[in-house]
């Protein structure tokens, strides 16, 4: 797995330890040092939150990112997998899938993957070691096509710690079908922005079900010699935007002189998030 990953060029991995997924992070630690993987930076972290932390700051600013965990490390991650989903973040993460205690049992069980189901973000299970490998290739194209996170769900030992015959793509295959990360939102030194800001109510019933909805999309066209071909979807960020935007045409129709007044939540809300994001394709909220 750790070669698969490596062959969609990462250039942030976020590493923390947990059985039983930690040789697959060591793995790419390995190439890091070695020089096989280049262009990467592997960034020990003091705990599963923090790993996703990190890789949430790396994917915004720009870079393709990626990240391990299992079980309980992902109920510590829980914060931030919200945030990650909600920000429309193209972060990739393996799941060793691991039982959550109590009692403690580091053997297969999907209670956790389950735990994140409405998470916000897609998930895909593997069946085999060569679907492992196959799904990260495709989880980096998926999310960055999608704008939003990818969780692969690999067997924790049923397949973490399996050994059989799989067919590892060549590089140029892999580059041709993952193309350099071209992000959709971006954080700009040169216009600083805040993100993840508060929002009322109506806005934010607003984002959470379409967050949901995002994984309900039809995802590849196959068919033999054709490049697959993905549905584009606007950022969470631009739909919370038009969210506000509607709510805020609904309060003005229905006379409720509120929702334009000065120093209306909403309203500031509103102004915030446009003047925001003039120039910089990212969306304050």
């Amino acid at each position: 797995m750790a070669e698969g990953i490596a062959l969609c060029r990462p250039e942030v991995i976020c590493a923390y330890p947990i059985t039983p997924q930690t040789h697959i992070v060591e793995g790419l630690g390995e190439m890091v040092r070695t020089g096989e993987l280049t262009n990467c930076e592997f960034i020990n972290v003091e705990s599963e939150f923090a790993a996703l932390s990190v890789a949430i700051g790396a994917s915004a600013a720009g870079a393709r990112a990626y990240t391990a965990t299992a079980s309980q490390g992902l109920l510590f991650m829980a914060e931030a997998v919200y945030n990650a989903s909600g920000l429309g973040l193209p972060i990739v993460m393996t799941l060793g899938n691991r039982a959550i205690g109590a009692p403690i049992n580091i053997w297969n069980d999907h209670s956790d993957a389950m735990s994140m189901r409405d998470a916000g973000w897609m998930q895909l299970f593997a069946e085999t070691n060569q679907e492992a490998v196959d799904l990260h290739i495709q989880a980096f194209r998926l999310a960055e096509e999608l704008s939003m996170p990818v969780m692969v769900c690999v067997d924790g030992f049923i397949l973490t710690h399996a050994v059989e015959r799989i067919d590892i793509p060549d590089q140029a295959d892999v580059d041709a079908f993952l193309p350099p990360y071209d992000p959709v939102q971006v954080l700009d030194p040169q216009h600083p922005i805040s993100i993840g800001a508060m929002v009322g109510p109506d806005a934010f019933t607003e984002v959470r079900p379409d967050l949901r909805s995002d994984s309900d999309q039809p995802i590849f066209e196959r068919s033999a010699g054709r490049r697959p071909r993905l549905p584009r979807r606007p950022p969470a960020s631009a739909r919370l935007q038009a969210a506000v935007q509607s709510a805020l045409d609904h309060a003005a129709s229905a006379g409720h002189s509120c929702a334009r007044s000065s120093g209306s939540p909403l309203e500031s809300e509103a102004s915030a998030t446009s003047a925001s994001s003039v120039g910089t394709g990212w969306t304050t909220y």
